[in-house]
């Protein structure tokens, strides 16, 4: 039994996202309760009116432990082993029911949130006006769920760089800074990615100068929008019934439908998504670009204090090679500050409702410099933003001035006739920040803008990537381990120099089996590329692995950052360790267990777990200076300890051979 649900403050079903199993249960229990009337129980429909009446109790009892006392739940279990998970976010509830591990549910439920702030942002309640959001978000998660079970990158949540020869990589970078040079000089949006993923791996990425850096979070994002895409197919038999979703877009009384192709769309169902999101006043045109496979969405990337909004256009170069072109489409100082703007009114709201007044202050300056900033960004930019942006605007900075002065009489005298002020004209000001946030960051129109020149210049880089295509394919799919290297002079005659192998490099470390080695700092992987396709792999080489993952990372929650351990099969090890710009060993003097109870699940989806872990041993060190570094090893149980030690201190100090990027040895224990 599973099912996903978000609530806004008045317990309204914003969407929901749940199998047959949790619509039966539900169907049950309504019917025990009278929710259900004989008329309905023949046509077996579950409406939001009736999920919130059931969940009503548990999602009040939630949003007042969070707003009045900062307390709130974060986790139950029912006697039946039924599992419940709480978060929250933009003071929306989003709350998990299914029987799986309450870690697992834990990082289900962030990655959802995370995927709702790319495709919503702050606005959460469009999942309910907006069908097309719904469906993606739903999708998303789904693509997730698929490649965390099958992909290294996505389990450990890091990129997996597609290794190649040197020379096929800088022509290809040069391919892309020629694209991105040519949608500069005549597109609207001078800000511009130029992206190629093979097959969930990621081969290159040119930025343009002033263009903000994409990290590592937004490129599995980009991973997850073209799994997708290509996601054609539907399940089959019994595994099909515990697929099947439904998204509450409408009036809660409203039936929910059940349909498997929101979560496992067809090739029309993703042309539909894509494209439906264009501005309805697009001409026919786009329908041309559509047929030639021009895939468009917007989206707020970067971290969470900055956000922007993009248009990311997807263009397949051919079967498992995706163009990705992302352009920002409002500056910064806009979108982060409105971004920021929501959060601080969110943290505000709950410390009023708290009656935390000491706390206040602080938070409400913070909102203050959110909106200024916001406001100058409009400012600076009104040459590039419409009437109807600047109207909004200046209905906003009037009605924040006015909330401002009663905050200000607030805090001198502490009266309650400024305080039922601020309350009364609170949600006057929140509709018009959704407004301008709708206006700037989503607005639809901007699909439609420069996309014949993105076309045309997609086709030019189709052109340039047909000579190498295949050999790009065959390093992502390589059934043996050699990622880095084939001989394929007769695909292109000017690449003839290979490079090291990953076959090769394991044959200097017997015993070993497999590694995992992340940049922590950067979150790119480098790893031996398994045969899943061969049963007898997929029982015991995939099984063995992601249990070692996931036993890997409880100990890391737990403090232990270098662990060893055996099984009748294997001989694990995990190994996290920090080091400074000169690549000496950073040592933790002590354990931090109660801080890092505060911390989000390892990973980066739901926050950057090792950034923050970082902050809180070495508080002192700039993240700038810092390198942290995560080391999986397998190797054949009757491997020793002493044997395993020293093929992981060696493999972390000859690794930039396959990498290409130099660091010195470190002490890893």
């Amino acid at each position: 039994m599973k099912g996903l649900l978000i609530f806004d403050h008045l317990n309204d079903v914003l969407f929901t996202k749940c199998n047959k199993k949790f619509t039966n249960h539900m169907e049950s229990l309504a019917k025990l309760q009278g929710l259900i009337s004989e008329e309905d129980e023949n046509s077996m429909l579950l409406s939001g009116n009736i999920l919130m009446q059931l969940f009503s109790p548990i999602v009040t009892s939630q949003q007042v432990m969070t707003t009045q006392f900062g307390n709130s739940y974060s986790s139950m279990k029912c006697q039946d082993g039924t599992n419940m998970v709480f978060d929250d976010f933009m003071g929306y509830t989003f709350i998990y029911v299914a029987t799986d591990d309450t870690e697992l549910m834990k990082r289900t439920l962030g990655v959802c949130i995370t995927i709702v702030g790319h495709i919503c942002g702050p606005d959460v309640a469009l999942l309910k006006t907006s069908k097309h959001k719904a469906q993606l978000v739903s999708s998303l998660l789904d693509a997730w769920k698929e490649l965390r079970e099958e992909e290294q990158s996505l389990l450990t949540e890091s990129v997996e760089q597609l290794s190649v020869n040197a020379d096929l990589a800088s022509s290809t970078l040069k391919i892309l800074r020629d694209a991105a040079d040519k949608l500069k000089a005549q597109s609207d949006f001078p800000n511009v990615h130029v992206l190629v993923l093979v097959d969930h791996k990621f081969l290159s990425l040119y930025s343009t100068k002033n263009a903000q850096d994409l990290n590592a979070a937004d490129i599995l994002l980009m991973v997850l929008l073209c799994k997708v895409i290509s996601d054609n197919e539907k399940p089959e038999g019994a595994e099909a019934a515990d697929l099947l979703w439904s998204q509450s877009n409408s009036s809660p009384e409203e039936p929910l439908s059940i349909d498997s192709k929101l979560a496992n769309p067809t090739s029309a169902d993703i042309m539909h998504l894509f494209n439906d999101s264009r501005d309805s006043s697009v001409n026919e045109g786009l329908c041309s670009l559509a047929e030639d496979g021009l895939y468009s969405q917007l989206v707020l990337l970067g971290s969470e204090q900055t956000r922007t909004a993009n248009v990311v256009h997807i263009f397949q170069l051919s079967p498992g090679i995706n163009l990705l072109t992302i352009m920002e489409v409002t500056n910064q100082a806009i979108s982060s500050g409105l971004y920021e703007s929501f959060y601080h009114l969110n943290v505000a709201s709950s410390l009023q409702s708290q009656r935390d007044f000491d706390e206040l202050r602080p938070s409400f300056d913070s909102f203050d410099s959110a909106i200024k900033k916001t406001v100058d960004g409009i400012k600076k930019y009104r040459s590039h933003v419409n009437n109807d942006v600047d109207m909004c605007q200046r209905r906003l900075q009037v009605k924040w001035e006015f909330l401002r002065r009663k905050y200000m009489d607030f805090f001198k005298q502490r009266d309650s006739e400024s305080l039922l002020q601020i309350e009364s004209n609170m949600p006057g000001l929140i509709d018009t920040m959704i407004e301008l946030l709708r206006l700037t960051c989503f607005d639809r129109s901007v699909l439609k803008l420069g996309c014949d020149v993105i076309v045309t210049v997609s086709r030019l880089v189709r052109q340039k990537f047909n000579d190498f295509s295949d050999f790009l394919k065959v390093s992502a799919y390589c059934i043996s381990y050699a990622m880095l290297v084939v001989l394929f002079l007769n695909v292109l005659s000017v690449f003839t120099r290979t490079s090291l192998t990953i076959n090769k490099y394991l044959e200097e470390f017997p015993g070993l089996v497999h590694f995992i080695y992340i940049d922590r700092s950067t979150h790119r992987l480098t790893a031996p590329t398994l045969d899943f396709t061969n049963l007898e792999t997929l029982a015991l080489t995939k099984k063995k692995i992601w249990t070692m993952i996931n036993q890997s990372r409880n100990h890391l929650q737990e403090g232990h950052f270098s662990v060893m351990w055996k099984d009748t099969t294997f001989n694990y090890a995990y190994f996290l360790w920090f080091e400074d710009s000169s690549g000496s060993p950073l040592k933790c003097k002590t354990y931090l267990n109660q801080q890092m109870k505060s911390l989000p699940v390892p990973g980066i989806l739901c926050g950057d777990y090792y950034k923050k872990l970082s902050q809180i041993y070495f508080p002192k060190v700039s993240s700038n200076k810092m390198r942290i570094y995560e080391l999986y090893c397998v190797h054949l149980g009757l491997a020793t300890s002493s044997c395993v030690l020293e093929h992981s201190r060696r493999l972390a100090a000859t690794i930039w051979e396959i990498t290409g990027l130099p660091n010195n040895p470190a002490d890893i224990l």
